[in-house]
This record gives C-alpha cells, sequence and structure tokens, in this order.
C-alpha cells in the first residue's frame, strides 16, 4: 500500500450540480483525493433529505445515505448563484481549479458566466466538464433529463427490457443510470487531465445520459442498427437456450446462468439430475431445445425444487457449470465475497459514528481509493473556502450579510 498517497491529491474541483449523475462523479474524484468544493443553492441541492431511511434508528435516524454516497468525502459552500455577487464567487473559485463540474444547460452556464468559453478564458488549463440529459448540441440539448427519461427512456432500454409476452415497460432502480454516466463522467475528466498535462491547455468534457446508455446497449445496436425494431426481453420459455436463463430453486430464491449451450447441456443435465434428458429427441440438439423451450423449462423447474438455492451451488461448481445466484440487496451486504473486496467500506462520521458505504468500481493497485469522509452540511465549508480564494473576513461577512453565500455554515466552526 503506497501511504497516505491517492491519485488526485492536489487537484481541487468546484463543483456546481444536484440530483445524482454528475455529484456521484464528484464524488469518484474525492475518493481519489481531489479537494471538491460542493456549491449549493442557500436551500441546498435538492437531492438533500429525500432519501431519509424511515425505519432506521439509532444516530443515524434521519440520515440520508443516498445523499451521502454521491456526496462523500466533500466540502460545501452555499451561494445565491443567481445573484451578480454569487455567480462572481463562483467564478473566482473556478479561477484556480483544476476541473469545473457541472450539470447545468448550456444557457444557464452562460447566464452565470460560468460556460467553457468564460472558464477557459480566465483559467486556460482548466478543465470544463458538464453532464446533461441529452448533450449540449442539438435541438434538445435544452431539454433537462433524468436517468429514468434520458438514459431508461430515450435510449430503448426501457423498450428492450419489456417482456413480449406482457409488454409492461419496467422501471429501472434509483440511480442506476446516473452511475453509469458518473463513472463515464469520471474517464473522460481523468483523459481531459493528462492531456492538460502534456499540452498545456483546457479541455472541455461532455457526457450525456442519453449517450452513456447507447454505449450500454452497444451490443443490441451493433446487431440492429436498422430502422427494424430489436427483439425485447425474451420471456423464460422464449429464450434461446436453457443455459442463458434463470430457475427459481426449492426454496423460491432463484439462480440464474450463462454458459455456451453445445458443450455445457450434458454437464447441466448432469447436475440437476436430468441425465436422462441429454439422448431425449425433444432436447438431443440445439434447434430441438429453443423448440420445445416451455417444456424444457417446465422440466428444469421441477427439478432445482428439490434443493434450496445455497444446496444447489456445491452441485453446480462441483459440475463446473457457470452460475450466480440471484441475492436480495440485504444479502449482498454480508457476502464473502463483497467483504473480501471491500466494496462495502466503513466511514467514521464525526458525530454519529461508524456507517457502511459502497465503494466505486475503481481500484488500483497499492493505493487505498476507500471514500473517507461523510457528506458535508449545507455550506459546512464555506468561511475556509472563501479564505482560501483570498477572500478576506470582512468581505465574507458581508456577503453572508446580503444574503450572497449561506450563513449557517460560514458562520459556524469549519472542520
Amino acid at each position: 500500500m503506497t501511504a497516505g498517497i491517492r491519485p488526485l491529491d492536489g487537484i481541487t474541483v468546484i463543483e456546481v450540480d444536484s440530483w445524482m449523475a454528475a455529484p456521484s462523479a464528484g464524488a469518484i474524484l474525492a475518493d481519489l483525493g481531489a479537494d471538491v468544493i460542493k456549491v449549493e443553492p442557500l436551500g441546498g441541492d435538492a437531492m438533500r433529505g429525500t432519501g431519509r431511511p424511515a425505519k432506521v434508528e439509532g444516530p443515524f435516524k434521519g440520515y440520508d445515505f443516498v445523499f451521502d454516497v454521491d456526496n462523500r468525502g466533500k466540502r460545501s459552500i452555499a451561494v445565491d448563484l443567481a445573484s451578480s455577487d454569487g455567480a462572481a464567487v463562483v467564478q473566482r473559485l473556478a479561477g484556480t481549479a483544476d476541473i469545473f463540474l457541472c450539470n447545468l444547460l448550456p444557457h444557464r452556464q452562460q447566464r452565470f458566466g460560468l460556460d467553457p468559453v468564460a472558464l477557459l478564458e480566465q483559467n486556460p488549463t482548466i478543465v470544463h466538464a458538464t453532464l446533461t440529459g441529452y448533450g449540449t448540441h442539438g435541438p434538445e440539448a435544452w431539454r433537462p433529463g433524468y436517468d429514468v427519461t434520458a438514459f431508461f427512456g430515450r435510449s430503448g432500454l426501457y423498450d428492450s427490457m419489456r417482456e413480449t409476452s406482457t409488454g409492461l415497460v419496467p422501471m429501472a432502480r434509483p440511480a442506476q443510470g446516473d452511475h453509469a454516466a458518473g463513472l463515464a463522467l469520471v474517464t473522460n475528466i481523468l483523459a481531459a487531465l493528462r492531456l492538460v498535462d502534456r499540452i498545456g491547455e483546457g479541455q472541455v468534457v461532455e457526457v450525456s445520459l442519453y449517450e452513456t446508455a447507447a454505449w450500454t446497449l452497444a451490443s443490441d445496436y451493433g446487431v440492429t442498427a436498422t430502422d427494424r425494431a430489436p427483439v425485447r426481453q425474451r420471456s423464460r420459455t422464449q429464450q434461446i437456450t436453457p443455459l442463458t436463463n434463470r430457475y427459481p430453486c426449492g426454496d423460491d430464491r432463484w439462480v440464474v446462468f450463462n454458459m455456451p449451450e453445445a458443450p455445457a447441456f450434458a454437464r447441466f443435465c448432469g447436475a440437476v439430475g436430468l441425465e436422462h434428458l441429454v439422448d431425449d429427441e425433444r432436447f438431443d440438439s440445439v434447434r430441438n431445445r429453443f423448440v420445445n423451450m416451455a417444456e424444457l423449462v417446465e422440466l428444469i423447474d421441477e427439478a432445482l425444487s428439490a434443493r434450496g438455492r445455497d444446496e444447489w451451488g456445491p452441485i453446480f461448481d462441483e459440475h463446473r457449470l457457470i452460475w450466480g445466484p440471484v441475492l436480495g440487496l440485504h444479502e449482498v451486504v454480508v457476502d464473502d465475497q463483497a467483504e473480501a473486496m471491500g466494496m462495502f467500506p466503513t466511514i467514521d462520521h464525526p458525530e454519529l459514528g461508524e456507517y457502511r458505504s459502497v465503494r466505486s468500481p475503481i481500484r488500483l493497485k497499492g493505493v487505498d481509493t476507500a471514500p473517507t469522509a461523510p457528506a458535508p452540511s449545507l455550506g459546512e465549508h464555506g468561511r475556509s473556502v472563501l479564505a482560501e480564494a483570498g477572500l478576506s473576513t470582512e468581505e465574507i461577512d458581508a456577503l453572508v450579510a446580503a444574503g450572497v453565500i449561506g450563513s449557517s455554515g460560514v458562520v459556524a466552526e469549519d472542520t
């Protein structure tokens, strides 16, 4: 382990964003060692307080763990960006930063003097990174987008996930598209930082939920790049092969398989006690298994009902099957493999104690990239951030008095 050293030590990020996609990128940059200064409205990021668990008791009762995941390790300053003085404060902060990260639509960036042209003129080596729903150019660049609309809906992802038997449009879990786009944004930012190091010129980075979703569907687009609608999600009885399917076990817990059919079908049948099916004329070829899939799935369901999921696991392994348990979230957080990988590291909150977070999937050998601090309270670091930017105590007090800077964090002791 390279003691105490993180890849982005010494890098300063000014983050003007809200909700989950762009903030998730800022959280990863903070995990990697960057000093991420989150600029929030006077009332706070709209995401604050929306993810407080109703049934948590003890010191963390009412704590917003959802907000924490995407804002851990940052510092916060509350600013009235709509005022000329507030915009000037953020412009000043960006003037010496390495990265400006935002999810402001282009016209709002220009309104506040935070667009790429303005900031690169002021700071020629800054990386200006924008995350939007639909990009910064084109007839719908103005359109706000969330992951359910831009990532899942507009991209074709929801449609491709609809089962052909019901046609029902599914609903994604919270922030799945946001976090995928956040990873894409981090990748772009790191590439841009490398380019700044090489040529000494600032860079403009753009990532959209729409385009990121298209990349996640690249395998579908690659084989259906026509005006023909692709095949939607097949039901269990409509799969091309029984070995890329999911099945319930005897305890109503599920398993999923993904194997090349030709060499593995005999091993699969041997594992589940259906050896006789290998020579059954209904199932003795890839085509016959496809034609009689409904009947085959029924037989496999019946065979797997003889044992519970965890009883089947060692048997599947013994027969060299490629399989996975369909775990509930409550099972993942106590999974031995997740524990060995350190997927849920502990953060020490200075007031409330220890709690578990989620590690981002960025790992460097010998470098600790686990989160180190909780999300800041609103405006918690206002005074120290402004003082570091060169403002005097009198200037800071004047901004507070004018309502440009949130007073709650500014007048409190900074940590």
